[in-house]
């Protein structure tokens, strides 16, 4: 339609698509939705192995993300590949791992732009030169709830940085 902002996408990356993601992909879209922009911005996430395509995400992300007013129960795992960056604006990795796995997968520089360690959204992070957010898999509750934080300090960032993107978009 003429005249209509286009949309931003975002898909939130980690190993399997079970644990990390799909919490940053809650957080970010209920985030989203508090900012007035889910009309105009899109997120989704995927794994970057296939081990758990199609499964739910695991049940320690679940409870986290209940715990919080997030319900995840309607996720399935997939995995992220190279049609992927063709799709999407901003690609949010959780560790150093991720990124390499994606940046195997850019075609050209503009996709290698689109890939981002999420926590380089929350300056605290930045300061602290602590980028990445530990899987949670092997880990108990706690490393479950450590990661949902590590991910909400860095969704205002990202926030701010699609509205700059959104603005810069030609109507």
């Amino acid at each position: 339609m003429a005249g209509m902002p286009q949309n931003y996408s975002i898909c939130v990356v980690c190993s399997g698509n079970i644990c990390r993601s799909p919490i940053g992909e809650a957080i970010l879209r209920d985030e989203i939705r508090k900012a007035g922009l889910e009309d105009r911005v899109t997120v989704c996430s995927a794994g970057t192995g296939g081990w758990h395509v199609g499964e739910a995400a695991d049940h320690r992300a679940a409870h986290v993300a209940r715990s919080h007013g997030l319900d995840i129960a309607d996720h399935r795992a997939e995995v992220f590949d190279a049609d992927h960056l063709e799709e999407v604006d901003l690609v949010l990795a959780f560790d150093s791992g991720h990124v390499e796995a994606l940046r195997r997968l850019a075609r050209d520089d503009a996709d290698l732009d689109k890939i981002r360690l999420l926590r380089s959204f929350d300056p605290e992070s930045v300061a602290d030169d602590d980028l990445e957010v530990a899987d949670p898999y092997y880990g108990d509750k706690r490393d479950f709830e450590i990661a949902y934080q590590q991910v909400a300090a860095a969704a205002p960032g990202v926030i701010a940085y699609v509205r700059e993107q959104l603005a810069t978009q030609p109507a």
